[in-house]
């Protein structure tokens, strides 16, 4: 379903999507660069979050390697 919007673009992004278009319709191409857009918007969120995810792991890590140390000189005493 299309709906019908009006928004304001600037004059460099109208001449763009002009000389850009090819055979479709301005509308065509402002849809397939938003939704370019959205695709690369919900990549960099997805990558902010893996990064934040791995780097409490290297955190976490840094904890296990400890414990393992320890769990080692533990069975070196037995």
């Amino acid at each position: 379903m299309r709906l019908a919007k009006s928004f304001t673009i600037e004059e460099d992004i109208s001449e763009y999507v002009e000389e850009t278009k090819g055979m479709r319709s301005a509308s065509e191409r402002v849809n397939e660069l938003l939704r370019r857009a959205m695709t690369q918007e919900q990549s960099e969120k997805l990558e902010a979050e893996a990064a934040a995810f791995f780097a409490d792991a290297k955190n976490d890590r840094a904890e296990t390697r400890a414990m393992q140390k320890e769990a080692l000189r533990t069975f070196s005493r037995d």
